[in-house]
Formats: C-alpha cells, structure tokens, sequence
C-alpha cells in the first residue's frame, strides 16, 4: 500500500498541471461546501446567542391566560392562582435540569414612576434574593439588596446602567429618591449584566426581535410590591438551567411543577418561553435554503468525479507497456487494480484537502466582506476528505479495473 502511495505522488508530481486540472472540480466542490457548511453553523449559532442572550442558559416561566401573558397593570388580580412561597421557590430547585431559580413581579413600560418631574417608562421589577444570581446581575457600585431589605420591606431600589443615563442624566443615582405609585424609593445601587456580544440586527424583523427599546429597569424588593400595588400579585419565575441544552427541560419541569401546586382551575397556567424551540425553528428556516446549497455545490463534486474517471482513462493508455511489462513479470490482476485505484484516491484527497483550505479561506473573507458570521466545523472538514476520497474510488473503479484485464501480450505490442 504504502508503495502504491509513493508511486501515486510520483505521478501527481510528474504531471503538475494535468493533476491539478482534474482536481480542480474537486477543489470547487468541497470548497463551496465548507464554504456553506460554516455560514449555516455561523448562523445557527448566532440565532441561538440572539436568543438566549449572556449565554446564562436563562428561560423565564410566566403565567398566561389561553396563550397570552396575563397583563396586571391593565387586568384585575387573577383568581385560582397563589404566590410562590420560598419553600415552593426552593422546591424548584431540585427539579431535573435546573440549576437555580428565582420569583419576581414585574411591569414593563410602567407608569407611575418618576425621578423629580421626569416620568420613567421603562420596567420595574419586584425581585427575590435569588434574582440578581440567576440573571447574571452584579452590582457596579452603591450596594445590593441584603436580607433586611426583603425582611423589613424597606423602600429602596436598584436602577441598571441604562435608567442611571436616562432618568439621572449624569447624577450620581445612589441616594437619589424616586416615587413608585407615589411611594418614595431610595436608590442604593447601580446593577448591569456582564458585557456580552450585541445581537446581529439585520432586518427590521431582527430590530424588533433583538432590540432592546425600554428606557432601563428599576428593581425592588419583592416585599415591597404591595407597597407600590397595594396587593401581592402571582409571580413569574426564572429559570436558570444547568446547560444551555437542559433549558427546554428545566423550564418544562418548572412550568408542570407551578401549575400542579399554585394554580386551580383551568383559565390560567404557567408557561415556559422554549427560547430552544424559537431558535430551532428559525435554523431551520435558515437550513432549507442552504441545503439546497449543498446539493448544487455536490454537482460540482460529480463533475470533478468524472474528470478524474477520464483522467484515470488517459493514464491506462499511456501505461499500457508498463501494465503489460508488470504483468509479464508476475504482477497479479489484484495489485495492478489496487496501483489504479490508490492512485485515483490520492489524486482525490489532494483535491479535498486543497478544497478544504480554500473553503475556510472563503469562509473567513466571506465573514471579513459582508459581515457573516461563520463557524469552521471539524466534523464537515474530516467528511469532506474522505468524501473527496471515496470520490476517487469510485470513480476510478473503471480505469482500474480495465488496467488489471489487459492481456499482457496484447499490452507489451501497444504502441
């Protein structure tokens, strides 16, 4: 075998540019392929990072009446449904996929807040101890919220980076006071989410998807919201699951777990968000139209198939004494059909792997160009050789097995 490979590199060397022709579908070929292969796994990744944001493998469980997230600030206080108590909130945490939890209230484009005589119309959310952890929240400066702030309901609150820009325009927010519903708040913090890559919007479809419009968030003590509301609303839960793949799962177990011991009857029921599901749907939308792709770029690889059949072809001919010569001197049918054949794979995996180089390079100046992300897969590259591999097997079946039939008297009068 290994002489086979030595003799096969000798003929690629000795005949530069008529091999480097008959690889050249297969270059295209696998090239164009990598080259798809990686944008639509760029892409896949992308929509999913879009979705699931930070990458803290967050799912947030709401509760919704027929489908629809129940509204509180225009809608009364939902009957058959109970607050989720610590001793519930902790049950949770032990459910199959989860890696921690945490309940909170929320309003988003609020009214009734303001700084002064600025109103706020961005969200306000009422938060456990747990919240700040499972979102990826750290406090950048001023304090958090301690136990006493959640035990005594104290009327402090914590502003994002965002409403501290907005709201304070350049104040230092830390003991600002702010009315919540004509309740006085004391700011104590500055929270914001770790720096993540931003979401690439393209489309205004993405805008409003990815986009976040709201003037920033205020959080409060979740002890405080019947403060604020006057009564103790239902909660929604975040989820945070111990991988992003168990998202689906956790927020599952979470949503049956909730409906079973907080909610009677049937018009309300929590709900998990399947950012898992959007993605997949949206990845496959995507993978339709590059399939389609794939399949035309394989006709590339057909062509560059029988290029190396007709090649293959050529060389028979012009060994014709040699194969006689071999034969006359003992060389058996097998061998002969093995040099051919080893010869037409070579000729091939030289082909893949240059396709390969060439793909990634269009790959990365594809993403430099027009802005594309891409992701080099292993697996489709090491697919792509042997594919290429095969290829020349195939293909080279029929010059082989012409070569090792020739009668060697017959071949040694060729001229």
């Amino acid at each position: 075998m290994l002489e086979n490979i030595s003799l096969s590199f000798q003929g690629v060397w000795s005949h530069k540019m008529r091999s480097f022709l008959t690889m050249l579908g297969i270059i295209i070929g696998i090239a164009s392929i990598i080259t798809i292969v990686s944008t639509i796994k760029g892409t896949n990744e992308q929509i999913k990072a879009n979705l699931i944001g930070a990458g803290n493998n967050v799912v947030t469980v709401r509760l919704k009446q027929d489908g629809n997230e129940v509204d509180l600030q225009y809608s009364g206080l939902p009957q058959g449904v109970t607050v989720i108590d610590e001793e519930t909130r902790a049950s949770l945490d032990e459910l199959d996929g989860v890696a921690e939890t945490s309940v909170y209230r929320s309003r988003n484009w609020t009214e009734g807040v303001y700084y002064k005589n600025t109103s706020f119309n961005g969200n306000l959310y009422g938060i456990d101890d747990h919240y700040f952890s499972v979102n990826g929240y750290s406090v950048n400066y001023g304090r958090g919220f301690v136990e006493e702030d959640f035990t005594q309901a104290r009327k402090v609150a914590i502003v994002d980076a965002k409403t501290a820009t907005n709201l304070f325009e350049g104040r230092n927010p830390v003991g600002q006071i702010i009315e919540i519903m004509g309740e006085p708040f004391t700011v104590v913090g500055v929270a914001a989410k770790p720096e993540t890559a931003a979401p690439t919007i393209n489309s205004m479809e993405d805008y409003r998807m990815y986009a976040d419009t709201s003037s920033g968030t205020i959080f409060i003590p979740t002890t405080c919201w019947g403060i604020a509301y006057r009564y103790d609303e239902p909660q929604n839960v975040a989820v945070q699951a111990s991988s992003t793949d168990e998202m689906t799962v956790a927020g599952n177990n979470v949503a049956k777990a909730l409906n079973e011991s907080q909610v009677s009857g049937d018009t309300y029921a929590y709900e998990a968000d399947d950012l898992l599901e959007q993605a997949a749907e949206m990845q496959a939308l995507a993978n339709s139209t590059n399939k389609q792709l794939i399949w035309i770029a394989g006709i590339s690889l057909l062509v560059g198939g029988i290029g190396v059949m007709n090649i293959m072809l050529v060389s028979v001919t012009e060994r014709t004494r040699e194969i006689g010569l071999k034969k006359a001197i003992g060389a058996r049918r097998k061998r002969i059909l093995w040099q051919f054949l080893t010869e037409a794979a070579v000729l091939t995996s030289l082909g893949g792997l240059l396709g390969v180089g060439c793909g990634i390079g269009l790959a990365q100046m594809l993403s430099g160009v027009m802005g594309t992300v891409v992701a080099i897969s292993v697996p489709a590259c090491v697919i792509a050789v042997v594919f290429s591999m095969a290829i020349g097997i195939v293909f080279g079946l029929i010059p082989a097995v012409k070569a090792s039939k020739l009668n060697p008297i017959e071949a040694l009068r060729h001229e």
